[in-house]
C-alpha cells in the first residue's frame, strides 16, 4: 500500500537553542502490523499538553493490516481539530531494514529541542512531557529515565513484581557499573537533548533486539542521566510481542554488549549481568511452561 507523507505545520517552527520556556518535542515510532494497539500509543503522544511543541513521526515498515488506515485518520483529525495546533504529524508506509533502520530514518530529520522514539504498542502516561521538560530545564540535563508500568493488551497493569524490582534498580544509582550489571532502564522513558544526540548520533542497525541497550553504554559514557521517580511511561507485554517472543537472544545480547562496552574497572559488574542473565532467561522459561 503506497504511504503518504504529511506534516501539519504551525507558526512557531523548530528552537535550537535551549530555551526552556519553550521547547519541541521530538518522537519516532516505528512500526509494523500494529493497527490494534497504534491508535493507543499516538493518543497518548497528541494528547500531551504543556507550553511546548510536539513533532510526531511515525515510520510504518509497509503494513498489511489496518495501520495505514489508522495513520490516515488521525492526519485528517489533527489537521481539522483546533486542540492538536501545537502537533506536527508525519507519517509514511514503506519498506524498510527494521526496527533500527525505522528510526534513523527519521531520527535525521526530526527537529526537536529533546528526542525520543516509543514503540507502537507502548504509551505515554498523562503529564510525561510537560514534567521532562520541568526536570530537565531544573537540573539543566542533557537525558533523563524514569518509571514505567507493565500493561497487558487491554492496559491493565500486570508483572507489578517486576516494575517493583526494575523500580528498586532505578532508586540505588545511576552508575555505568550498576547499567553494565543489568538493563534496567525503560526505553520509552528515555528522553535526551540535540546535544545529546549529535555526540551519540544513530541507533546501531546491526542490532535488532537490545538497539537501545547498546544505545544506553554508548550514551551513558558521557552522560549521566536525571532520574525522574515518577512513572512516566507504560510497556505492554503480550505473548506475541517481540520481547516476549525473542527473549533468550535477547537477554544474550545484552551480556554480548555489555561485554563489549565493559572496561577493566567493571569485571565484577560483568560477572553480575552473566548471573542475571542465566535466573532472568530461567524465570521466563518457567513463565513460558505455565502460560501453555
Amino acid at each position: 500500500m503506497p504511504g503518504r507523507y504529511c506534516r501539519v505545520w504551525y507558526t512557531k517552527r523548530c528552537f535550537i537553542s535551549r530555551d526552556w520556556n519553550h521547547m519541541k518535542i521530538s518522537i519516532v515510532t516505528p512500526s509494523y502490523n500494529q493497527g490494534h494497539f497504534i491508535w493507543r500509543t499516538i493518543d497518548s503522544v497528541i494528547s500531551q499538553r504543556g507550553d511546548f511543541e510536539i513533532e510526531y513521526i511515525v515510520m510504518d515498515g509497509g503494513s498489511s493490516d489496518t495501520t495505514v488506515d489508522v495513520l490516515r485518520s488521525y492526519e485528517e483529525k489533527i489537521v481539522s481539530d483546533s486542540r492538536y495546533a501545537h502537533v506536527t504529524f508525519i507519517w509514511k508506509s514503506e519498506k524498510d531494514k527494521g526496527q533500527s533502520d525505522a528510526i534513523n530514518k527519521w531520527l535525521r530529520i526530526a527537529t526537536g529541542d529533546i528526542l525520543t522514539y516509543i514503540n507502537s504498542d507502548d504509551t505515554y502516561e498523562s503529564g510525561c512531557f510537560d514534567e521532562i521538560i520541568n526536570v530537565l530545564s531544573q537540573e539543566n540535563s542533557d537525558r533523563c529515565y524514569g518509571k514505567c508500568h507493565i500493561i497487558d493488551e487491554k492496559d491493565n497493569e500486570i508483572r507489578k513484581r517486576l516494575t517493583w524490582y526494575k523500580n528498586l534498580w532505578l532508586n540505588s544509582g545511576r552508575s555505568y557499573g550498576k547499567l553494565l550489571t543489568e538493563n534496567f532502564i525503560s526505553q520509552m522513558t528515555v528522553f535526551r537533548t540535540r546535544k545529546a544526540f549529535k555526540e551519540i548520533w544513530f541507533f546501531n542497525e546491526d542490532e535488532h533486539l537490545c538497539m537501545d541497550y547498546e544505545y544506553w553504554l554508548r550514551l551513558g559514557k558521557k552522560y549521566t542521566p536525571t532520574y525522574i521517580p515518577s512513572y512516566l511511561a507504560n510497556f505492554r507485554f503480550y505473548t506475541t510481542s517481540k520481547s516476549w517472543t525473542f527473549y533468550t537472544k535477547q537477554f544474550s545480547d545484552q551480556y554480548r554488549l555489555a561485554k563489549k562496552y565493559a572496561e577493566v574497572n567493571y569485571r565484577f559488574a560483568l560477572f553480575v549481568h552473566k548471573l542475571f542473565r542465566w535466573r532472568t532467561v530461567r524465570v521466563y522459561k518457567m513463565l513460558e511452561i505455565l502460560w501453555k
